[in-house]
């Protein structure tokens, strides 16, 4: 999402010739998966994770320019909001101490990162929301100066015909209204990527979409948003609202939204892409002069940069994901369900437990998504990002069952055979996994943490308490022990 574009308008016959060429682009990615040879021997697994600024105070601090040049170093990129910025984590293979690598490199490059940052006022804060976020940040001097960002929220706002709506009801009741899409900045994630071939993408994808629930419930990092407390994965219902491009009739019509868990099991990477094309109209329809039939019959590797670009724009919880390096194709799926941190530590305890388990149920004999409907793991992902780590969700075999002692007795046991399977080092599990256990047991993730201690300071006002809260979580994050033990 972070691709540079030029500023600029759209006529109707841009909207035309990019249509055509993304149709283009769909038939020879079709022919490519039946015919071209995509790197799928020694698996990749992959990391992102989105952070956000504050100040000295713990207030937003809208200086990612500043702090990226300080930073210096280009796996650090903008996001959406003047108050985020994202790292890009080299890929690991697991099998190679990929767990203990990425987190090695985060701290590292985090540690880093703080240092140099600071000298510019701003703090890094791995947290889903930032709490302190007063409706004086969501405006349109509030995004990133990439006109990639300012011409994607023209263009949803376009198509909306009206501003934003926010309406969130949890322990408190949010509404509020914008008139660009900086509400989406606020939501600032983690992606997982894990390779696959594409015989076995489908089954990857369709237990991503199944554990979902699972991970946000012990995930879950971002209760706080304009000073209310809401679900405790907040992210989830304003992500799905602040870029919803459909107006209150296109919603009573049964038009899909553009983030999207989906509506069915897919059978092939291609179900996505192709429903991508069918359901939702170009947002940036910018055309390329590659000919990716005339390239693949060359014998090389079509970049297919419309198809991806529009791909790009279609915020799918678990997203299809096409990519290219050195010269030879693969696929991955991105898992983007969670927030970051509260630490490292938590940050990696929550990839190898996704890893895990998604390698466990997507190479299991009996498919967990043949004894489900689709409907139900849907259903799970809202029950858990409202209720986080005390959430009751339906499990097939065991019917409905708080999330916790599901993970504590089934699906920890099967995160550690895929991590084995992985090749992953006993010691990286037990550590990794250990951290996703005593979450369970002590029933504390970063959600609950922070809800608590905002509990204890009920008589300050509202934003005082939250930035004291704020400071307190960004000291105990640097000291990399797992928020269990907080």
């Amino acid at each position: 999402m972070g691709e540079e574009v030029d500023a600029q308008e759209f006529t109707r016959a841009d909207r035309t010739r990019h249509r055509e060429k993304v149709r283009r682009n769909l038939d020879v990615f079709a022919r490519m998966l039946r015919e071209a040879a995509f790197d799928t021997d020694d698996p990749m697994t992959g990391l992102e994770v989105e952070l956000n600024l504050v100040d000295e105070l713990g207030d937003p601090a809208l200086k990612n320019t500043e702090a990226l040049e300080a930073i210096a170093d280009p796996d650090f990129q903008t996001e959406l909001g003047q108050f985020n910025i994202e790292i890009n984590v080299p890929p690991a293979k697991l099998r190679e101490g990929g767990l203990t690598t990425f987190e090695d490199n985060l701290r590292r490059s985090l540690n880093d990162a703080e240092e140099k940052s600071a000298e510019v006022g701003a703090h890094l804060v791995m947290i889903g929301i930032l709490p302190t976020l007063a409706e004086g940040h969501m405006s349109p001097a509030s995004l990133s100066g990439n006109p990639r960002y300012r011409l994607l929220s023209e263009q949803i706002l376009n198509a909306r015909g009206e501003d934003i709506t926010i309406a969130v009801t949890g322990p408190e009741r949010l509404r509020t209204t914008s008139d660009s899409i900086v509400p989406e900045a606020a939501c600032t994630s983690t992606q997982f990527h894990v390779q696959t071939s594409p015989e076995q993408f489908a089954t990857y994808w369709n237990a991503s979409q199944a554990i979902s629930s699972v991970q946000l419930a012990v995930g879950a990092n971002s209760p706080y948003l304009l000073g209310k407390e809401l679900w405790r994965e907040t992210r989830i219902p304003l992500f799905e609202q602040a870029t919803d491009t459909r107006s209150e009739e296109l919603k009573a019509q049964g038009v899909r939204p553009r983030v999207w868990f989906g509506e069915r099991w897919i059978t092939s990477i291609f179900d996505l892409f192709e429903e991508n094309v069918r359901y939702f109209p170009a947002l940036l329809p910018i055309t390329e002069e590659e000919d990716p039939l005339e390239v693949l019959e060359a014998g090389g590797t079509p970049v297919l940069s419309e198809l991806r670009l529009h791909n790009g724009t279609i915020y799918r919880w678990n997203r299809p994901v096409y990519d290219i390096s050195d010269g030879v194709p693969h696929l991955r799926v991105e898992n983007r369900v969670l927030a970051a941190g509260p630490t490292v530590a938590d940050t990696i305890a929550n990839a190898a437990f996704y890893f895990g388990l998604v390698r466990a149920l997507a190479e299991s004999e009996r498919p967990l998504w043949s004894q489900m409907s689709f409907s139900a793991a849907e259903e799970n992902f809202h029950v858990a990002a409202q209720h986080g780590i005390d959430a009751q969700i339906y499990w097939p075999g065991v019917g409905q069952v708080q999330a916790t002692e599901l993970v504590l007795r089934r699906l920890l046991p099967m995160a550690q055979e895929g991590l084995e399977a992985w090749g992953a080092t006993g010691a990286e599990i037990d550590r990794m996994l250990g951290i996703i256990e005593q979450r369970c047991l002590t029933g504390r993730n970063g959600a609950e943490w922070f809800v608590r201690q905002m509990h204890e300071r009920r008589t300050d006002d509202r934003y005082d308490a939250l930035r004291a809260t704020l400071l307190d979580y960004r000291d105990r994050m640097h000291t990399n022990e797992p928020v269990h033990a907080w």
